[in-house]
């Protein structure tokens, strides 16, 4: 796992939280610790279940471990995840709005055309994961931190990141149409082809990151770049 601070050139940034899970936990079975309407779980292990294709709403998921566990095609209204890790999942083409990730580490997953529009991020991060095609559409961003993942065609637009930390991940074709930025760092990035460059007034870049934006930013004044 990370430490828990980060070096860069303008001093120390403090990680994301670590989530509170106690080291023993018990296990999940289904169908008791299904994800359905109003459920509230806490201080379980799910270990290679299959929440897949779930509707619900006002799930709240507390101290929880969650290890191969499959959420894909789930759709989830006014759910939560605190202190919670999920650890190698399948959340691809899941579907939450008006839900929150708190003090939540995600690592190692696919998040594949996920959407979470309308959400809240907050101590939160992701790391090593497929979050291509992901959307997050108006949601907002705290203390977060994407990390060594594969973000092609991310769709940020509306989104509140100030603060965000990009590392060393392929934002290639991303749309931050719309987004709050100031404060926002890439380092060691890719930055082909992104969309909404305009929004980017205020991130913090390393030099050889900007070298990508170049044919983004000409685009959007109208310059022409000719061999």
């Amino acid at each position: 796992m990370p430490s828990p601070t980060s070096s860069t050139r303008s001093g120390t940034l403090k990680e994301p939280s670590r989530p509170k899970v106690k080291a023993a936990l018990t296990r999940a079975e289904l169908p008791e610790h299904d994800l359905v309407d109003d459920a509230t779980c806490r201080s379980l292990e799910y270990k290679a279940i299959d929440l897949s294709f779930r509707d619900t709403d006002a799930a709240e998921f507390e101290g929880c471990r969650f290890i191969e566990t499959g959420f894909s095609g789930t759709r989830m209204r006014r759910g939560g995840f605190s202190d919670v890790d999920l650890q190698r999942c399948d959340l691809s083409n899941m579907v939450a709005t008006s839900s929150t990730m708190h003090r939540t580490w995600v690592s190692a997953g696919r998040l594949t055309g996920m959407t979470w529009s309308e959400c809240a991020f907050r101590d939160v991060l992701v790391e090593d994961c497929r979050v291509n095609l992901a959307g997050f559409r108006f949601s907002t961003f705290k203390n977060t931190v994407f990390r060594d993942c594969d973000m092609r065609e991310v769709n940020f637009q509306n989104a509140d990141l100030r603060g965000v930390r990009f590392e060393r991940c392929d934002l290639t074709g991303a749309q931050f149409s719309g987004a709050q930025m100031a404060g926002a760092r890439f380092a060691d990035c890719v930055l082909l082809g992104i969309g909404g460059v305009t929004s980017l007034a205020g991130v913090i870049i390393k030099a050889r990151d900007a070298q990508g934006l170049v044919y983004s930013l000409a685009s959007a004044m109208g310059i022409v770049i000719e061999n």
